[in-house]
């Protein structure tokens, strides 16, 4: 479960530094309506750190071996 969960979290962790990569801003909107509207700008380097990091946990946990299949029991 732990395997699947990393490499979740590297799979995400890529697709949001490609997206950053390619928008330069996004302006969040509150669901309230009461507080007015929020951009928000990535740093030049948040990118490539996220793409790095998820690339780094995904060769990490790819190359994990698989857990043994567990051995039916024996006749005695």
């Amino acid at each position: 479960m732990w395997k699947s969960l990393f490499i979740a979290a590297g799979i995400f962790a890529c697709v949001v530094g490609l997206e950053l990569l390619l928008v330069e801003s996004a302006v969040i909107l509150p669901l309230d309506g009461r507080s007015g509207p929020w951009i928000f700008v990535a740093p030049d380097w948040a990118p490539w750190a996220l793409i790095s990091g998820g690339a780094i946990t995904l060769l990490q946990f790819g190359s994990l071996p698989l857990k043994p299949a567990s051995q039916p029991p024996k006749p005695h």
